[in-house]
């Protein structure tokens, strides 16, 4: 298994709103990733916050490039967001 990590994005004051906007481009970025098993988990937080996405890549350089190209990212839907690594405990 390559090294986890996290990908925080927090949502920016009409995140709510251009979010719903650019849905599909998002999920049309994060398929190819989802069908070759590389994302662990994903989705938004339920306070309507952000969102949260835990990932396999090759180093941490790459998983902030990943990153860095997702639509919520480059929409701006995301206000602020970071890439973390991240150690597999359980299960």
């Amino acid at each position: 298994m390559a090294p986890l990590y996290v990908l925080i994005g927090r949502d920016g004051p009409q995140g709510a709103e251009r979010r719903k906007q650019f849905r599909e481009e998002h999920l049309a970025y994060l398929e190819p990733f989802s069908r070759a098993e590389k994302i662990l988990v994903a989705g938004p937080f339920t306070d309507g916050s952000g969102s949260l996405i835990i990932f396999e890549a090759a180093s941490e350089d790459v998983a902030r490039e990943q990153a860095r190209h997702d639509p919520y990212v480059t929409r701006g839907i995301f206000e602020s967001w970071e890439v973390r690594p991240f150690r597999r405990v359980l299960p």
